[in-house]
């Protein structure tokens, strides 16, 4: 694997594959239980005041793997991104539960 994550940080070589199981828990410290409707939100941006969205990506609500594929980074250049993930309930409620996270993409050599 080509890539990090502690806490919210992600690093990753970038143009690499990223596969990182997120969870969510509810209220009350448990898992999340979904209902049809919800849905989960990766976005990624330069900055938070950006108004240009890098990656936007849905995240199945099966198995909460968020993945990137290399086509997702391989343009952008090496640096420091910000990303928020973020529950939409099937009843209109949003809720961010990963705000400031960062990724790092770093250099490779091709």
């Amino acid at each position: 694997m080509s890539y990090s994550v502690k806490k919210t940080t992600i690093t990753l070589t970038r143009g690499d594959t990223l596969k990182v199981q997120i969870t969510l828990k509810d209220e009350f410290g448990e898992p999340y239980r979904f209902e049809e409707g919800d849905s989960v939100r990766f976005a990624m941006k330069k900055d938070y005041n950006d108004t240009e969205v890098l990656i936007n990506k849905e995240v199945p609500t099966d198995t909460l793997l968020l993945t990137l594929v290399p086509s997702d980074t391989k343009e952008l250049e090496f640096g420091k991104y910000v990303y928020d993930i973020q529950l939409s309930k099937a009843d209109g409620e949003i809720y961010t539960f990963i705000t400031k996270g960062t990724i790092i993409l770093s250099e490779e050599v091709e």
